[in-house]
């Protein structure tokens, strides 16, 4: 019985050891995601953000802007805005089975219209993972006024 009991223990630690395992790699997979998508942005790579945002992508801008995937990928787009930094910072994931939620700050410099800006934003994203890949479908962030 001590055997059964101490296998069953065992059996448990190495299930939930393989889980943590599992969770800091996809932990680590989406901030490494959403810090591909800044650069994505400051770089203007329409490729790169096809392959990160899914099809049916909803993004709310700070202003209250409602826009699908091809209207946020126009506004990237844009040589109107020139972003020169975009971090992340105060990064928080939690998953739901094949559902994440990330929320932290953003902050973004660069050029628009000829001048210089500077953003600060809280951020939430929505990851889901199909076939074995993450993509974003919806997206939200608030100004924070510095």
């Amino acid at each position: 019985m001590i055997r059964l009991i101490f296998g069953i223990i065992l059996s448990a630690a190495v299930l939930l050891g393989q889980g943590s395992d599992q969770s800091d790699r996809d932990h680590n997979r989406i901030v490494a995601l959403e810090n591909a998508w800044n650069e994505a942005v400051a770089l203007k790579d329409s490729a790169a953000l096809d392959m990160l945002l899914a099809p049916e992508l909803v993004y709310v801008e700070y202003d209250g802007a409602l826009m699908d995937k091809a209207q946020y990928m126009a506004a990237v787009r844009s040589p109107v805005v020139r972003p020169a930094r975009i971090v992340s910072e105060s990064v928080m994931v939690h998953f739901y089975s094949n559902i994440a939620v990330v929320s932290g700050v953003y902050r973004e410099t660069g050029l628009k219209e000829g001048n210089s800006y500077a953003l600060r934003e809280r951020f939430t994203d929505t990851w889901i993972r199909r076939s074995g890949s993450w993509m974003c479908v919806a997206s939200q962030s608030t100004l924070i006024s510095h």
